[in-house]
């Protein structure tokens, strides 16, 4: 069975409705058709977020019951903590010698985070290549990513290839998995959901913080009554009912859409119906999450479990590129 890789950066402590679209909902669906690794990004984390790193535990946790609250199960899918397996760091380091510094400067993923203005650190530089280090060190035949983040891949792809072609095979050449991987608008209208942009509905709100949240949602600003014909593309609250309603539901998504652009009901209407919907959908994941917060060190045994697990096979990959570079001295 091929093996998969992929990760998230505990800079927050709960996803969103965003996340779930964007990688969450695809993750339960790929633990049953590969050998599944998802690995918490804390190292990668000190790169943005070196002057919060009081934040991590929780934050290292949060996501941890948000994996679980989603559907993802231990018994499938191997969890473990980046920086609780050194060997990563190691190769990281063997895998720069192998890299000009003018490679790493044109890389997207260090470029998107200058651009976003993080600080021009060494950390933040080395990013790709830990990167890579990420994929490799478990020996991942596939990461799954949209077709905006293929380049993050075709980086590990090629170093993995030049290591290959002057030690030999040891790496398995990893394939970026590209799934149509969907944005979810924020409430206020803006293109993509985000913690940090304060437009972000929450796995962990309750009934009443959604309610909330959709009532103040932006939608047609053009509209001013209700009797005025609306636009049913680019509103996020059909947006939202496209994505998160049941197959049950669709009939009367389809009929509030008709009358929508007819102007035939009000925003008020439609919204309340969507909180309806997001409820419907988070109170599966609000109840598991709460049963897994009633069970003391769950969250740590399943990283320490899964990171124990994964710290072997990163010890068999340096061994084996170790022997490869004869750089395995009194062995």
């Amino acid at each position: 069975m091929k093996r998969i890789l992929t990760g998230d950066r505990p800079t927050y402590d709960s996803f969103h409705l965003g996340n779930y679209i964007g990688s969450l909902k695809n993750r339960v669906k790929l633990q049953d058709e590969y050998e599944t690794y998802i690995f918490i990004a804390d190292l990668h984390a000190l790169t943005t977020h070196f002057d919060k790193t009081a934040d991590l535990k929780e934050n290292i946790k949060g996501l941890m019951l948000g994996y679980l609250s989603v559907g993802l199960d231990p018994q499938k899918v191997t969890f473990f903590l980046q920086s609780k397996v050194p060997e990563i760091t190691e190769l990281a380091y063997i895998l720069s010698v192998l890299t000009s510094r003018p490679l790493i400067a044109r890389q997207p993923a260090l470029k998107e985070k200058l651009d976003a203005g993080e600080q021009d650190t060494v950390g933040l530089f080395y990013y790709p290549i830990l990167m890579a280090a990420d994929i490799l060190t478990p020996r991942a035949h596939l990461v799954p990513v949209g077709k905006d983040q293929k380049s993050h891949v075709e980086f590990a792809r090629d170093i993995a290839v030049k290591f290959n072609n002057l030690y030999g095979n040891v790496f398995p050449i990893p394939e970026p998995l590209i799934g149509e991987v969907p944005t979810l608008p924020g409430t206020d209208g803006q293109s993509k959901m985000g913690k940090s942009l304060g437009n972000a509905i929450f796995l962990t709100d309750s009934s009443e913080e959604v309610e909330k949240k959709v009532m103040s949602m932006y939608t047609d600003p053009k509209r001013i009554h209700p009797t005025d014909p609306g636009h049913v593309e680019g509103n996020p609250v059909f947006t939202y009912l496209d994505a998160f309603g049941s197959e049950a539901d669709k009939l009367q998504t389809t009929n509030y859409k008709l009358l929508y652009s007819k102007g035939q009901v009000g925003d008020i209407e439609v919204k309340k119906y969507l909180v309806k919907i997001l409820n419907n959908f988070l109170d599966p994941i609000r109840k598991r999450r709460a049963e897994y917060e009633k069970q003391p060190g769950l969250v740590e045994r399943i990283l320490k479990e899964g990171t124990e697990k994964t710290r072997l096979e990163a010890q068999k990959t340096l061994v084996e590129v170790k022997k490869a570079m004869k750089i395995d001295y009194f062995s």
